[in-house]
C-alpha cells in the first residue's frame, strides 16, 4: 500500500489525539492510547510469530514529543517512556482507516486476558 503523506499533523494535547489531514480532504483523529497500544515497535509487536505483548494500563497516556523520521514516518515519544518504533505514513493511514475494527480487537484481547485499560492496574471483571 502506498498511502498518502499527511499535509498536516497536529497533537490535541487536552483530547490526547493526533490529527492527520490529507490533501484529498480526509481527516482522522487517532487517540494516543490507540497509537500506543498499536505501536509498531518490536517491544509491542514482538519479534515474529505470536509474540506480541498486550499493552495494558495505557488509558491516560499522552505524548511528550513528535519527531519526523525522514520523509516517511513519525517517531512518537509517549509520556510513559515508550519511544521505539517508527509510524510510517502507510502504517498511520492503515490505523486511521481501520481504527474501529482494531480498537474492538484490542478491547476483546483485554477482556480475554482479564486486563484493564486503567493505569492503576486495577482489574475489572464482569460478573
Amino acid at each position: 500500500m502506498n498511502a498518502p503523506t499527511p499535509t498536516r499533523v497536529h497533537y490535541h494535547k487536552q483530547d490526547r489525539e493526533l490529527e492527520l489531514d490529507y490533501a484529498n480532504g480526509e481527516r482522522y483523529r487517532l487517540p494516543i492510547e490507540f497509537l500506543r497500544v498499536y505501536s509498531p515497535s518490536a517491544e509491542v509487536r514482538g519479534h515474529g510469530g505470536d509474540t506480541a505483548v498486550l499493552q495494558v494500563g495505557k488509558k491516560d497516556v499522552g505524548l511528550q514529543n513528535i519527531t519526523q523520521a525522514g520523509n516517511y514516518a513519525l517517531k512518537l515519544h509517549f509520556d510513559d517512556g515508550h519511544d521505539s518504533g517508527l509510524y510510517s505514513w502507510n502504517y498511520l493511514y492503515d490505523l486511521a482507516q481501520h481504527q474501529g475494527d482494531y480498537w474492538q480487537n484490542y478491547l476483546q484481547r483485554l477482556q480475554d486476558a482479564g486486563a484493564s485499560r486503567e493505569p492503576s492496574g486495577i482489574q475489572f471483571k464482569q460478573l
